[in-house]
């Protein structure tokens, strides 16, 4: 949280990655704002492709999961190129259809809040990125199901969150 408020005082973008992050951006909201910088959050499962993009080779086809399923352009144009106003949602998965929300203006000195699942290593722009790191074991606690596990291990492996990460 420190390390958030510390930033220059003009719109800044923070990546929380990793299952559970939608949880830690909700409780980063009541801290940023008493520190004078504005939150606005931004979900990226607000931000998946449609239905058959995402299931292209299957349901339960992990490196589809972990490699297809985010919408990164969008994401990238809508919310984290721009520093005026961001679009705070894109597509409703579970309808599979696109939601019509409008933009939201981002203060002068406000924090864009990004969560999502495997967010790092695909070049997005942010000023401050945070990495939840989750065990297998814990993952399946939590109700990940078996076939997202390979998606969680593979990231871990190949994109190395946690070296890139400013906070884990």
């Amino acid at each position: 949280m420190r390390l958030i408020a510390a930033c220059p005082a003009r719109p800044t973008r923070v990546l929380v990655d990793g299952f559970g992050s939608r949880d830690l951006t909700a409780d980063l909201v009541d801290g940023l704002i008493a520190a004078g910088r504005p939150p606005v959050r931004v979900s990226g499962a607000d931000f998946q492709r449609p239905a058959g993009e995402r299931y292209q080779y299957g349901r339960e086809d992990a490196g589809s999961f972990r490699d297809r399923w985010l919408d990164t352009g969008a994401l990238r144009r809508e919310v984290l190129d721009r520093s005026d106003s961001v679009l705070p949602a894109l597509w409703d998965a579970a309808r599979d259809r696109s939601v019509r929300v409008a933009r939201v203006p981002v203060p002068a000195h406000g924090v864009v809040l990004v969560d999502g699942l495997f967010l790092l290593g695909l070049g997005l722009p942010a000023d401050v990125v945070v990495h939840l790191a989750l065990s297998p074991a814990a993952l399946r606690r939590r109700g990940v199901p078996d076939w997202q596990l390979a998606a969680f291990s593979s990231y871990d492996e190949e994109v190395a969150p946690r070296d890139l990460a400013d906070v884990v």
